[in-house]
């Protein structure tokens, strides 16, 4: 079993968001369910946007390469997830077990930061977060944009179950670099985000809430805007029934599929173009 070094983890975290835009500022929000740690950045009268990112040890650190072009527009709040990696902590007296309470817990992030509504996006399972919010409280999302969501649309396949699993049951920084080594495909990674990600492997998360995936009477009511961007090579999910599944059930969706990039290579790893495709989409 990993042991986790906190100093190490916190020392990397804040190496990645050196990488943030200058004015970044940090805030930490109370919910009945714990204190959310919450990076800031972008023009104080700019539209709201809330950025959830994925599992595993994903933080709020993993948009740094989207930050800097979607601050131009809008305040951005890039999440860290409350019982996962990150600076988030359990400090409240209800634990996060449900889909209800996840979607309890945005709502009460988004009055703690004043904010009526916002635009929305998440990768991965912060996706799936993002997804389930929206239906259930839409008038809070203004527009939701889903980087490769994972339990939405499909299931995971089997071999990427296999291959996360030794990750689960006994992390550690080798076998961390080694999952994402072979889901990205052996591309070049930031090697400051990965360390991070290594870093992570051990820490005192708690379970993670999972559920099945919305139901599809609700996806085809959902009146928000929604642009879902598809990793080609992604070795989670079948890209293309994701993209099928989607546009059968969301009637207000712009699905595009991102090239040769994997699912592990989002948001940090992204074509130049990813940011501005997100701000247009946005600015809608």
């Amino acid at each position: 079993m990993s042991t986790y070094d906190s100093d190490g983890f916190l020392s990397a975290y804040d190496k990645v968001m050196a990488k943030w835009p200058a004015d970044r500022e940090a805030t930490e929000t109370d919910t009945p369910y714990g204190t959310t740690y919450v990076h800031v950045c972008g023009p104080r009268d700019g539209r709201p946007l809330v950025l959830l990112p994925g599992g595993g040890g994903a933080t709020s650190a993993s948009w740094y390469a989207q930050a800097g072009e979607l601050a131009r527009t809008h305040r951005v709040h890039a999440v860290d997830l409350v019982g996962a990696p990150g600076r988030s902590a359990r400090t409240g007296d209800r634990p996060l077990r449900t889909v209800a309470d996840l979607t309890a817990w945005l709502n009460a992030l988004l009055d703690g930061l004043g904010l009526e509504s916002a635009d929305v996006g998440g990768h991965s399972y912060g996706a799936w977060i993002a997804l389930h919010h929206a239906l259930h409280a839409p008038a809070r999302v203004r527009r939701l944009f889903l980087l490769d969501p994972t339990g939405c649309f499909a299931g995971f396949k089997a071999a990427y179950l296999l291959k996360a699993l030794p990750v689960l049951l006994r992390p550690s920084p080798r076998r961390v670099r080694a999952f994402l080594e072979w889901e990205t495909g052996g591309a070049p990674l930031d090697p400051d985000w990965l360390r991070l990600q290594e870093a992570a492997a051990g820490f005192p998360s708690a379970k993670p809430v999972t559920g099945p995936r919305p139901a599809p009477e609700a996806l085809r009511g959902l009146d928000v805007p929604v642009l879902l961007l598809l990793a080609g090579s992604s070795r989670t999910h079948d890209t293309y029934a994701v993209a099928d599944r989607a546009a059968e059930l969301l009637p207000r969706a712009e699905t595009e599929i991102l090239g040769d990039l994997s699912h592990h290579a989002l948001p940090q790893s992204a074509p130049d173009d990813l940011a501005r495709r997100l701000s247009d989409f946005l600015s809608g």
